[in-house]
C-alpha cells in the first residue's frame, strides 16, 4: 500500500480502548502499515450516537454494534486493562493477567456512565444488543422519568416523545440556570432552541430540580408507582426512570501508573501534540484528554488523527503536529424528525441537523468506516 512506511521491527502501538478515537486510530495505522493491536472490553465497536433510540426502538439496536474481528482481525484483542507498566518493559497488563508489549501507547479509554448512554461492562456484541431490547420494556410504561438535563437526558427524553407520543415524559433538569437545557458550551440560542422542541414535543420540564431518592430507584425496568422526589419537596409517580446523569473518565487503565499525569477530573494532561505530559511515546485521545472542549466523537476522531500521525512522525524522523481547539460544533439529535445544534461557532437551521444527524446518527459512517455493511 502506497500510504505504508518502513519501521524498525520493535515498534508496536497498543490502542486502549475501541470507541470513535480508538477505531480511528487504529485504521490510520492500520493504512500505513504500523503494527498495533486494539484492546477493549467489548467485542465489538459501539456507535453510541445511537445508544438512546436503540433503547426506544425495537430491533434497532443491532446496527449500533459493529464487531471488531471483521475488520482488524488479529489486532484486536478483548479485555480489561487494569495497569500500563510504563518502566522499561512497556507493557499493558489485563485483568485476566496477559500482558501485550508496546513502544508506543494511545489511550482512548473514554467515559463511563449510565446504561443506555453507556455500555461499559466486559461483554459480547450479542448480549449488550438484548440489554438494550430488553429497556424497549418502554413501551409498558406510561409515566416515564428522565433525569439529566444535559445533552444525553435532552436526547433520552425527545426519543421516546418520538416514538411513543402517548407517554407522559417528564425531565428534571438541575442545574445553575434553571432553564438552560444541554451543554453548557453551547450557545445561548441553541439551548432555547433545544428547550422549544423539548416542549414542542410534549416533553414536561421540571426546572431546577434535583432528584434526592435517585439511589433508591431501580433504573430502566418498568415498576408501576415509584416515587421520584425532588429537592423542591416535589413527588413525581413514574413507572420508569433512566438516569442520565453522571458521566465520568474512564481511568481505570491508567490510574495507577500515570497518577503524576492526571487532572482532577481523571483525564490526562497533555502537550500540544497530545503526548502525556512527561512521556513521549503516551497518547491520550477523546475524552480522557485534559482539553477544554466537550466531550465528542467528532473531537475524538480528530484527535486520533493526530496522535497516529506523530507516531509515525516520529518514527521517520518528521515533526509533530499539534492539536488546536476550535470553535465548538456539537449536533443534538431529537428523535428522527428534530435536531439542533451548531458548526464552528454558528447556530445551524433545525432542517439541516434534522437531515445531517438525526435521521441517520451517522450510523453509515461508522459502517463505512469499519469496511462492514449495516444489517437489515
Amino acid at each position: 500500500m502506497g500510504g505504508q512506511v518502513s519501521i524498525d521491527e520493535n515498534v508496536y502501538v497498543v490502542i486502549v480502548g475501541g470507541g470513535f478515537g480508538g477505531i480511528a486510530a487504529a485504521q490510520h495505522l492500520k493504512h500505513h502499515g504500523v503494527p498495533f493491536m486494539l484492546i477493549d472490553i467489548l467485542d465489538a465497536f459501539h456507535h453510541n450516537v445511537a445508544a438512546l433510540r436503540a433503547s426506544v426502538q425495537a430491533g434497532f439496536a443491532k446496527q449500533t454494534f459493529i464487531p471488531y474481528k471483521e475488520t482488524f482481525g488479529l489486532n484486536f484483542l478483548q479485555g480489561r486493562i487494569i495497569q500500563i507498566d510504563n518502566t522499561e518493559t512497556q507493557t499493558v497488563v489485563l485483568d485476566n493477567g496477559k500482558q501485550v508489549r508496546y513502544s508506543h501507547i494511545i489511550l482512548c479509554t473514554g467515559t463511563s456512565g449510565q446504561f443506555p448512554g453507556k455500555h461499559n461492562s466486559v461483554d459480547t456484541y450479542q448480549s449488550a444488543i438484548q440489554k438494550y431490547e430488553d429497556l424497549f420494556q418502554i413501551q409498558e410504561a406510561n409515566t416515564v422519568v428522565v433525569v439529566g438535563g444535559g445533552t444525553t437526558g435532552v436526547e433520552m427524553a425527545a426519543e421516546i416523545r418520538t416514538e411513543f407520543t402517548n407517554k407522559n415524559v417528564k425531565l428534571c433538569i438541575h442545574t445553575q440556570i434553571d432553564f438552560e437545557v444541554a451543554d453548557p458550551d453551547l450557545l445561548p440560542s441553541v439551548k432555547e432552541q433545544a428547550k422549544q422542541v423539548l416542549l414542542e414535543k410534549g416533553v414536561e420540564l421540571l426546572l431546577g430540580q434535583k432528584v434526592t431518592n435517585l439511589d433508591e430507584l431501580e433504573l430502566n425496568v418498568c415498576r408501576k408507582g415509584m416515587v421520584v422526589k425532588t429537592n423542591k419537596s416535589e413527588q413525581v409517580t413514574a413507572d420508569l426512570v433512566i438516569c442520565c446523569t453522571g458521566n465520568k473518565i474512564n481511568s481505570e487503565a491508567y490510574r495507577s501508573s500515570l497518577t503524576a499525569c492526571m487532572a482532577e477530573n481523571g483525564a490526562l494532561k497533555v502537550n500540544k501534540h497530545l503526548q502525556v505530559e512527561g512521556f513521549d511515546s503516551v497518547y491520550a485521545v477523546g475524552d480522557c484528554a485534559d482539553l477544554d472542549e466537550p466531550k465528542l466523537a467528532y473531537h475524538a476522531g480528530l484527535h486520533a488523527a493526530v496522535a497516529a500521525t506523530n507516531i509515525i512522525n516520529s518514527l521517520t524522523g518528521k515533526s509533530l503536529t499539534s492539536y488546536r481547539t476550535g470553535n465548538v460544533t456539537m449536533l443534538i439529535a431529537m428523535g428522527k424528525d428534530a435536531g439542533v445544534g451548531q458548526f464552528n461557532g454558528y447556530k445551524l437551521p433545525r432542517f439541516l441537523v434534522t437531515k445531517g444527524k438525526s435521521q441517520s446518527l451517522l450510523l453509515w459512517k461508522s459502517w463505512r468506516e469499519m469496511g462492514q455493511k449495516a444489517p437489515n
